[in-house]
């Protein structure tokens, strides 16, 4: 097994210092990865704990899953590797891309 877990489901106020007290019930923390937004720094409402060990990780899934925190049950799993997104192609990049149509619509009638 993994020891790095995946905690979901987090109250916006939480702290990587919250993270790090609740965990530490189950064993030793090694790192806590809360992650922020990027523009508005912000948590995301969700991070990731390493354990020290494979007990440590799978303690901290039984006695924390399903666990309210903040106001809030967690989640709480053995995180998966990130997957690979596939590269877009095409320009346009920044904001949005193209609507389509454009034009004048033309009123056709009421349907109703």
């Amino acid at each position: 097994m993994n020891n790095k877990l995946f905690v979901g489901n987090l109250s916006f106020n939480t702290t990587e210092n919250d993270l790090q007290d609740t965990f530490a019930a189950h064993g030793t923390v090694m790192e806590v990865n809360l992650m922020m937004d990027r523009m508005t720094g912000k948590s995301r409402g969700f991070a990731f704990v390493t354990m020290d060990s494979d007990a440590s990780a799978q303690a901290a899934i039984a006695g924390l899953h399903g666990k309210n925190m903040g106001g809030r049950d967690l989640t709480v799993n053995v995180a998966r590797p990130r997957e690979e997104r596939p590269r877009s192609s095409g320009g346009g990049g920044g904001y949005g891309g193209g609507g389509g149509g454009g034009g004048e619509r033309r009123d056709r009638g009421s349907r109703y």
